[in-house]
């Protein structure tokens, strides 16, 4: 049996339900904040990741799937968005002397060792904001999410995390006093550290090694590279989160694992599922454009992994409504498929009603069971005597409840009895 690929999963349909739900409110919470919808590629230029993510990053140096094409062309499937976004916007004109709140979704690919809420192909929704260079689109990237969350009911499972790395010329001075301050200790560095050191050396700040935590505890402290324009920006960032009511937590030692990223950085942290416990990050990235051949632009967003998403939402809603479909129809005979697919069409047409009509016979008992397993709030019965009077038996799955009327006073009562959509 020929069986899929080591962490490229399938998303079977229970599952594939909750990833709906996320991405259908995430949609709308982007759309209600006025953000327009890119459609990128998966496959780009190698170059475009190794000059806009980092060629020293974990990314590019270890987990990108790449290949050569029949043109000798170095392609590599999208480990992440933003760079496809800014090079989809600046190779067609979107973002100079202009302003642009987009976003975008789909499949991304990381050769990553696997792990719950962590595959080598995951889901991911980014949005991004070109040509405000101010701490006001910082902090409304951040209200976006906060107000997703809470749509989801999961607010109480997350906390939001930020930092500043200051300009790209306070973050080259750090980086190079953190390598002076680290490199006669690097033999007790865990072996990531000691990599690190080298070529990515912000991420050895946030080790998990306890040994490695306590020598980056006396190291150098990034504000003190910061000069006075970055700490107001980051100052004024704080303000706006109090007035818009958004409770935070300054980290010091957050950095992102990216090349790109200037002045401010968040996650959004969970508790919930164990060590993968960041489901959302990004920050500013003013640099990038301008790495990527475009003109200097200011630029900031995140992304978020739907996969860690659907599991922190599952865990935090038990008891969530979880069904494909509202009414099922059940008919005794194989001639009634006609009469059962045109009451099926009134239910669907004005109220979008999820409605199956059974197929394949068999006896009621088993047709009720399956309109019960599909999670159906709703049972039709159509039999000869509901066939020759032109009515409808209607069964509450729920409460049990059964009620025969005329097909039309049937249909009527069951749209007035679905909440929200009567």
């Amino acid at each position: 049996m020929v069986q899929a690929m080591r962490s490229m999963r399938d998303v079977l349909p229970q599952e594939a339900r909750s990833f709906r739900a996320v991405e259908e409110a995430f949609r709308s919470v982007l759309c209600r904040f006025g953000y327009e919808e890119v459609q990128l590629p998966v496959l780009e230029f190698t170059e475009l990741f190794a000059r806009g993510v980092g060629e020293s990053t974990d990314i590019v140096e270890k987990e990108m799937y790449t290949l050569n094409d029949r043109d000798g062309d170095s392609l590599s499937l999208r480990p992440e968005g933003t760079a496809g976004c800014v090079r989809a916007l600046n190779e067609n004109g979107l973002l100079y002397n202009q302003t642009q709140r987009v976003f975008y979704s789909g499949p991304m690919f990381r050769y990553e060792k696997p792990q719950r809420g962590r595959y080598r192909q995951f889901t991911q929704i980014g949005a991004e904001c070109f040509g405000f260079a101010g701490p006001d689109v910082d902090a409304e990237l951040i209200l976006l999410c906060h107000e997703f969350w809470q749509a989801m009911g999961i607010a109480q499972g997350v906390r939001l995390e930020i930092n500043t790395l200051g300009s790209s010329a306070a973050r080259a001075a750090y980086r190079q006093a953190l390598v002076d301050y680290l490199t006669p200790l690097r033999g007790e560095l865990d072996a990531d550290s000691q990599r690190r050191l080298e070529s990515n050396p912000l991420r050895i700040l946030d080790s998990k090694d306890e040994r490695t935590q306590a020598i980056v505890a006396e190291a150098p402290v990034l504000e003190s590279f910061i000069d006075d324009q970055g700490l107001a920006h980051f100052a004024q960032l704080q303000d706006h989160l109090k007035a818009l009511g958004v409770p935070f937590v300054v980290n010091p030692t957050l950095v992102r694992g990216l090349d790109y990223y200037t002045h401010t950085v968040f996650e959004w942290i969970t508790t919930e599922l164990g060590a993968q416990g960041t489901v959302c990050g990004g920050g500013r990235y003013d640099g990038l454009v301008e790495k990527l051949g475009g003109k200097p632009t200011p630029a900031a967003g995140f992304g978020m992994g739907l996969d860690r998403v659907v599991l922190l939402y599952e865990a935090l809603n038990p008891d969530r409504a979880d069904s494909a479909v509202d009414v099922y129809i059940c008919l005794t005979e194989a001639d009634m498929m006609p009469m059962a697919q045109a009451v099926a069409r009134s239910l669907r047409e004005p109220a979008g009603l999820r409605v199956r009509v059974h197929m394949g016979g068999g006896a009621l008992k088993k047709q009720m069971k399956r309109a019960a397993g599909c999670g159906a709030g709703w049972a039709i019965l159509i039999g000869a005597e509901e066939r020759a009077e032109d009515q409808l038996t209607v069964k509450n799955l729920l409460t049990g409840e059964q009620t025969r009327s005329a097909t039309a006073a049937a249909i009527q009562a069951l749209l007035d009895a679905h909440p929200g959509l009567a």
